[in-house]
């Protein structure tokens, strides 16, 4: 983008009453973002959706000064910029009609042919919700997904560690601008996530931590992946009003169970019980509902690492039965082989990862 068109997008930013709905619907109208403050107003009234009340100050020269200044501090921090028409803004957000026009990143952010998915959970994080984060991206690696989540205490700060720990990218979303580090005892992270993935926040330099931004921030964590994951929660949170935009986004959630005399499994245990969240207890699940494989290259070279390939019981019995039966649907498997159906999902995956099995479109497997 050129500096003009930075600056007006900033400009319809610092607008009271224009959201991003309505500045997506000028910008379509007008061409441009610049473009809108050259037109008249009785033009832009004729845009449906846009009255009087939300073009209220658009001319205001307090927005072109307050413009100037945050593009002062981007420039200044070397901030970079993703406008929602750019090749770099990330895909699932472009198709959300809320999404921000603008993102401000830090790091070293690559959303290029990625897999994207967001975890979020209660910041009082159990022993159990830390053994299944780490057990679940030790599981879920091979596949070098992009682990979205907020930076807050407890189950994001855990996650996004657990995947740095892997060599995979993480990406903070906050609810501020990148001036700052909230909480602030996260500032030991910060480097260590800019080098492996990064921050992104829609929020100006002069924005704080106020628990508004938190509420908008979440969608931002919903609409840029393909999917959600709910780790644990209370009976209330941030993170089922996330798990919430996720599902209206059309996009699947998942919800780790728990005891139903655990305080933080409540919230998980509703979604799934309403059917706002798919159960889930392995990584295995994720991957079968979401259609991913296994990059042809990965497979390649985990069989030719692996010459002799020791199977389990379990396996045995599902590498003999598609050995002889060919290619089938995983009810197929589970009905046949008279085994349940879970932990043929599991089971599936992990001898995806042995290199002995792949999965084919419409939810099929076959021998390698």
């Amino acid at each position: 983008m050129t500096e003009t068109e930075i600056l007006a997008v900033l400009r319809l930013q610092a607008i009271p009453n224009i959201g991003n709905v309505s500045a997506k619907k000028l910008i379509a109208h007008c061409g441009s973002p610049s473009a809108i403050f050259k037109d008249k107003m009785r033009n832009l009234l004729k845009i449906e959706g846009i009255g009087q009340l939300t073009l209220k100050g658009l001319f205001d020269s307090i927005h072109i000064e307050e413009a100037e200044a945050e593009y002062d501090y981007i420039r200044r921090e070397h901030i970079d910029l993703c406008y929602y028409m750019d090749q770099e803004y990330p895909y699932y957000l472009q198709h959300c009609l809320d999404g921000p026009i603008l993102l401000f990143k830090s790091g070293n952010i690559d959303l290029q042919n990625k897999k994207i998915i967001s975890v979020v959970g209660t910041r009082n994080i159990t022993s159990y919700g830390t053994a299944f984060c780490e057990e679940f991206i030790e599981e879920i690696a091979p596949l070098d997904p992009i682990i979205v989540s907020g930076f807050a205490y407890g189950v994001d700060i855990t996650i996004q560690n657990a995947a740095m720990d892997k060599g995979l990218q993480t990406i903070g979303c906050m609810a501020h601008g990148l001036n700052q580090t909230y909480p602030k005892n996260h500032k030991k992270f910060v480097s260590r996530i800019e080098k492996n993935g990064g921050f992104i926040t829609e929020f100006w330099s002069t924005s704080n931590p106020d628990r508004e931004n938190f509420l908008k921030r979440n969608r931002i964590i919903a609409g840029m992946s393909e999917a959600t994951i709910v780790v644990e929660s209370a009976e209330k949170g941030g993170s089922l009003v996330t798990a919430d935009l996720a599902n209206g986004y059309n996009r699947e959630v998942f919800a780790v169970p728990g005891r139903r005399t655990d305080k933080f499994s409540k919230g998980c245990n509703d979604l799934i019980k309403k059917q706002k969240a798919h159960m889930l207890t392995s990584a295995a699940e994720l991957i079968y509902l979401l259609g991913w494989e296994l990059d042809k290259k990965e497979q390649k070279s985990t069989i030719q690492k692996q010459l002799f390939i020791e199977l389990d019981e379990m396996e045995q019995t599902i590498y003999s039965y598609l050995q002889e039966n060919g290619k089938q649907l995983i009810d197929s498997i589970a009905m046949d082989c008279s085994l349940p159906i879970h932990k043929v999902s599991s089971t599936l995956f992990n001898m995806e990862m042995k290199g002995v099995i792949r999965p084919l479109p419409g939810k099929m497997f076959e021998v390698v």
